[in-house]
C-alpha cells in the first residue's frame, strides 16, 4: 500500500498547504489562527514550513527533519498556547480546505484521520 505522500503527491500537498492557508488568511472564522500566524514567522514561512512538515508525516521526504533535526510537535508549538477551540479551528480549516482539492474520497478521508490524531497531540492549553 502507498504511504499518503505518495497517495497525495507531492503537487497535491503542496496545492492542501497554500489552500489551507489562504483560508486562514481569509475566512473570518479562523481570525484567531490567522494572527497566531502573522505574530509568529508569518503566513509565508507557515506555508513552507507545513508543506515540509506534511511530507514526512504522510511518509515521504523529511524535509522538515533535515532542515530544523527533528519533527517533534510539542517542542515546534510549545511556546504557543493551543486550546482546543485553537486545534477545531485548525481541523475546520483544514477540513475546508480537503474539500477544494480534488482527492479520491478515501485519501481525504485517511488524511483528515492522521491530522485529527496530529493535531490532539499539540494541545496544552494554558489559557482556555
Amino acid at each position: 500500500m502507498q504511504c499518503l505522500y505518495d497517495q497525495l503527491g507531492k503537487n497535491k500537498l503542496r496545492l492542501l498547504v497554500e489552500t489551507f492557508y489562504d483560508i486562514v488568511e481569509r475566512d473570518p472564522a479562523a481570525e484567531e489562527l490567522h494572527l497566531l500566524h502573522i505574530r509568529g514567522h508569518g503566513l509565508n514561512h507557515s506555508r513552507v514550513e507545513q508543506f515540509n512538515f506534511l511530507s514526512g508525516f504522510f511518509g515521504g521526504p523529511q524535509l522538515y527533519v533535515r532542515k530544523f533535526g527533528h519533527a517533534n510537535l510539542k517542542k515546534i508549538h510549545e511556546h504557543i498556547d493551543i486550546g482546543p477551540r485553537l486545534r477545531q479551528q485548525w481541523l475546520d480549516c483544514m477540513s475546508q480546505a480537503m474539500s477544494r482539492v480534488d482527492l479520491p474520497e478515501k485519501t481525504a478521508e485517511e488524511v483528515m484521520r492522521h491530522l485529527t490524531r496530529m493535531v490532539e497531540t499539540i494541545g496544552h492549553d494554558r489559557s482556555e
